[in-house]
């Protein structure tokens, strides 16, 4: 499990209710706590940590502290840990969860939606792993204290849902944390861990890359990293920064997917203290598609960062959307959905089904559901659309790209001749059909009765709302 809230992927805590004596940044500090007994601020004992001031009131008052996840993800525990914290500690706590899409304001974070994760009793200068009965997707977590107190840190332990509509149209590090990347294995961790490899940023110094003890055998070592998404790999980076007299002296990468294990990089020298960037002139088969990489350092040693730059596959890229759309919040799921097609029934149908686990099951759902739309979710759903030749949004432009100027005017009359007939817009799939196909099947439909009419518009709304779904996560 990763530390989603961690300061080094870029955690925050945005509000807390009280920080009288230590500040609420400490909670999502990278570093473990650390104390100095008898260093007094102004305010009493310094302490590594979040402590609140005294409550007079009884146990049922409680403080709390908000925190940013830097990795929004499935919440499948805590670490409520109060290091160092003993006589001072709170008597319980408990953590909630929300997810807000965007960029909130801290009253916005303040205000949730939370749903309840999980909560323990509290002892002090113990570290309390704390299971979640329900894993939750979240972007923001609260920490509860009752009634007061300090607590050390606050690990968000989980597993990230990448946001791929931030892959469209650029290259990604496909091994990052950020795309969902992390270690299976590796083997040895005796310096430091090979987890430091994967996050954002430089390192500061050696010890935040991964570090081998000194092999006497002759073999090598390695490490084995799952991709977030599989695809094929542009660029390698193999950065040996801060590492002078302990790198390796050769690197070997090897992809490993649906074939089998393959060679990615055959074995390369690397030079102390540099950042190496290894493309198809130095070997690198960037035609190979990988959902895993070993990455070989002969004969031991350690380096700073890894990074893959690649392109996901259309597939990887839609199982990732679809995995976020099947873990989120009723309500943001939804959400998703109204923006396919307007009708809040339909909406709220399909994502009670979740999770579909695949695109084709999503679809059939909502084709289905599209389908049997009553006359009032129709009328809803006709609401989200402009009429042929008008498009309200870059949406409804690139689905309406094959109007041409030269047929405008004749579907604006037709629109008005249509909307008088049957008292709503004309609807029919744009997605490649010409001006001149959707003018024709618009004088053909005017020939249909109400009831056939209606038939034919869920018909086309129900194909309408399959593209749509089908380009969610379009790469």
């Amino acid at each position: 499990m990763i530390d989603l809230a961690s300061r080094a992927v870029g955690g925050g805590v945005v509000a807390a209710s009280d920080e009288t004596f230590a500040e609420k940044e400490n909670l999502v500090a990278a570093a473990a706590p650390t104390h100095a007994a008898h260093t007094f601020g102004h305010k009493g004992q310094l302490y590594d940590g979040w402590e609140t001031r005294r409550r007079r009131g009884d146990l049922d008052e409680e403080d709390w502290a908000v925190v940013r996840l830097g990795l929004p993800g499935i919440v499948h525990g805590v670490v409520i840990d109060t290091a160092f914290f003993d006589g001072n500690h709170p008597v319980s706590g408990a953590v909630d969860t929300c997810w807000l899409e965007g960029y909130p304001t801290p009253d916005e974070a303040v205000a949730g939606p939370w749903e309840p994760l999980c909560g323990t009793e509290l002892q002090g200068n113990t570290a309390h792993e704390v299971d979640a009965p329900v894993p939750r997707a979240a972007t923001h977590v609260r920490l509860r204290i009752r009634p007061d107190g300090g607590v050390a840190r606050l690990r968000v332990l989980g597993v990230v849902l990448p946001d791929v509509r931030r892959w469209r149209d650029l290259g990604v590090d496909l091994a990052s944390l950020a795309a969902g990347g992390r270690v299976l294995d590796a083997s040895n961790r005796h310096y430091s861990p090979p987890e430091n490899l994967l996050l954002p940023g430089s390192a500061a110094h050696m010890g935040e890359g991964w570090e081998t003890r000194r092999r006497r055998d002759g073999g090598f070592d390695w490490v084995d990293v799952a991709l977030g998404a599989a695809g094929h790999v542009h660029q390698a980076v193999v950065d040996t920064t801060y590492f002078v007299g302990n790198a390796p002296g050769t690197v070997r990468l090897v992809g490993i997917g649906a074939d089998g294990e393959t060679e990615l990089l055959g074995e390369t020298p690397v030079r102390p203290d540099t950042e190496h960037w290894f493309g198809a002139a130095d070997g690198l088969d960037t035609g190979l598609v990988v959902d895993r990489v070993r990455v070989e350092v002969r004969p031991d040693g350690g380096f700073a960062r890894l990074r893959l730059h690649g392109r996901p596959t259309p597939e990887a890229v839609t199982a990732a959307g679809l995995a976020r759309f099947d873990a989120v919040p009723t309500a943001v799921a939804e959400q998703v959905l109204l923006g396919c097609c307007s009708a809040p029934g339909w909406a709220a149908a399909v994502a009670a089904g979740r999770p579909y686990g695949s695109l084709d099951a999503l679809v059939a759902a909502a084709t289905s559901g599209v389908l049997a739309l009553d006359d009032d979710e129709l009328v809803a759903a006709l609401a989200g659309h402009a009429r042929i030749g008008a498009p309200r949004d870059r949406v409804g432009a690139r689905e309406q790209a094959g109007v041409g100027t030269d047929v405008r005017d004749a579907l604006a009359e037709g629109n008005r001749a249509y909307e008088k007939r049957f008292g709503h817009v004309y609807l029919v799939r744009a997605a490649g059909r010409s001006g001149e196909e959707m003018l024709a099947l618009l004088r053909e439909r005017l020939a249909n009765d109400a009831a056939t009419e209606a038939d034919v518009v869920r018909s086309q709304l129900a194909e309408i709302t399959a593209l749509r779904l089908e380009s969610l996560w379009v790469p």
